[in-house]
């Protein structure tokens, strides 16, 4: 059941006629020599930290250790308490949601890299936002984050997901084709419109670079969770309508990852250039010399 590429993913989908979950469910089982149920169990493990992760701060806002963020979960949550929320019931859960992994990722929290810690918050985002929408139950869940795996892990062996290397195209990116083509699969939809979903977003992304103030992975970066999340969803409604992708999986990672590589080394995670280099991002890191 292993596949390298995307290509070999639908491939396996066809002849076997299963969803992607299934064909990660089961490579993990053969390469892992575990059987299902103990795969299920450490996934449904997973699972509990993302839903502990991104409630938390909900009840409790925490301020991050570089002191940048925190508290951002809860204004979203009462903003759209009081009615006045714009975005729909979905997208709302999703942004507050993933805004308030990061909170718990950068004050030392328990999260799960999904693919990184700096884009740790978008999976969980819409997965969660979706279960609490249609009443999804974790079982299918555990089955979107199979899905989710799967996308990532084919991110991981043919470009990267690490914004050092190829910006945060490669990190808020990949975690958005990861949540649109999970997204797809739970609402309906086949392997190749998952594909197509994971594909849109890497387009849609394409050229995000990363450039954290001070070096921390807190700002920008949780606003372009929820920036993940939006992209993520667009993408699966294009997809789920059947607006097909004329770019395939494995050409637009090898497209991301060829332009992460051009991105100037300021622009992939150094904090010297983009937002890192502001005068007013400068004045919270005194290496800057803003204050001298």
């Amino acid at each position: 059941m292993d596949f390298k590429n995307a290509k070999e993913l639908i491939k396996i989908c066809d002849e076997e006629q299963c969803l992607i979950s299934e064909a990660m469910r089961r490579r993990e089982c053969d390469l892992g020599e575990i059987p299902r149920d103990a795969a299920d169990h450490q996934m449904n493990q997973v699972l509990e930290v993302m839903r502990n992760s991104a409630h938390q701060p909900l009840k409790n806002p925490v301020k991050s250790m570089g002191g940048l963020i925190g508290g951002e979960a809860k204004k979203l949550s009462d903003h759209v308490a009081k009615g006045r929320g714009i975005c729909g019931d979905v997208l709302e859960r999703a942004m507050t949601y993933a805004v308030a992994v990061l909170e718990v990722n950068a004050s030392m929290g328990l999260i799960v890299a999904a693919p990184t810690a700096g884009s740790a918050g978008v999976v969980p985002g819409l997965l969660l936002a979706l279960q609490d929408t249609y009443s999804i139950s974790d079982g299918r869940i555990v089955d979107g984050l199979y899905n989710a795996g799967a996308i990532g892990y084919l991110a991981m062996r043919n470009a990267t997901v690490a914004g050092a290397v190829g910006g945060c195209q490669a990190e808020i990116g990949v975690a958005a084709a990861m949540a649109s083509s999970a997204a797809v699969e739970l609402m309906g939809g086949t392997p190749r419109q998952s594909l197509d979903a994971a594909s849109t977003v890497l387009m849609n992304m394409l050229g995000l670079v990363c450039d954290p103030v001070g070096g921390l992975v807190e700002y920008p970066c949780q606003n372009r969770n929820a920036s993940g999340v939006a992209n993520a969803l667009i993408a699966a409604e294009l997809s789920l309508s059947g607006v097909t992708q004329l770019i395939p999986f494995d050409e637009m990672l090898e497209t991301m990852y060829a332009v992460g590589k051009r991105i100037p080394i300021e622009l992939r995670e150094t904090a010297l250039g983009g937002c890192a280099a502001s005068p007013s991002a400068c004045k919270f890191c005194s290496a800057c010399g803003a204050e001298k």
